[in-house]
C-alpha cells in the first residue's frame, strides 16, 4: 500500500475505494462459488473442480464469478464448494468431484433444487 503524502494521494484512494464498493455491489447480483483450494482440497482434486466449474458456468451463460479460498475447515469432505445464490445464505457442498459438480450447476444453480452432499453449518454467529 501506499503512503497517503498529499490530498491528491487521499483523492485517489477515496476514487478506488469507491471503485471496489461499486464491484462489489454488482457482485452480490452473481452466483458466488468458491472452491477451498488449501492443500487438502488440491490434493483431493480440487483444482479439476474449480476449472470444471469455471468452465460450465461460462457455456450455460451462467453470470457467476468462481474464485479459489482457503481451508473452510471442512478437510475430511474435500475438495469443497461453497455457492452463494443472489439474495440466499452460501451453501457448502463436500466431497464435489466433477460429475457432482455438474450435478450442482444444473439442480441447485439452475434449478434451485437441493442438492445431496450439502455440509449442514455446525457453527452460529456470535450474535445468535
Amino acid at each position: 500500500m501506499h503512503k497517503i503524502q498529499l490530498p491528491g494521494d487521499l483523492k485517489k484512494f477515496r476514487q478506488a475505494i469507491e471503485s471496489q464498493k461499486s464491484q462489489s455491489s454488482s457482485t452480490a447480483q452473481k452466483v458466488q462459488v468458491k472452491v477451498a483450494m488449501a492443500t487438502c482440497g488440491i490434493a483431493s482434486g480440487a483444482k479439476e473442480v474449480m476449472d470444471f466449474m469455471e468452465g460450465a458456468l461460462r457455456k450455460r451463460s451462467i453470470d457467476a464469478e468462481v474464485t479459489p479460498t482457503g481451508c473452510m475447515c471442512y478437510c475430511y469432505a474435500e475438495p469443497t464448494v461453497e455457492v452463494t445464490l443472489p439474495g440466499h445464505e452460501p451453501v457448502v457442498f463436500g466431497y464435489v468431484d466433477v460429475k457432482k459438480a455438474d450435478i450442482i450447476i444444473e439442480n441447485f444453480i439452475r434449478k434451485g433444487e437441493p442438492v445431496e452432499g450439502i455440509i449442514p453449518a455446525n457453527y452460529r454467529s456470535i450474535d445468535e
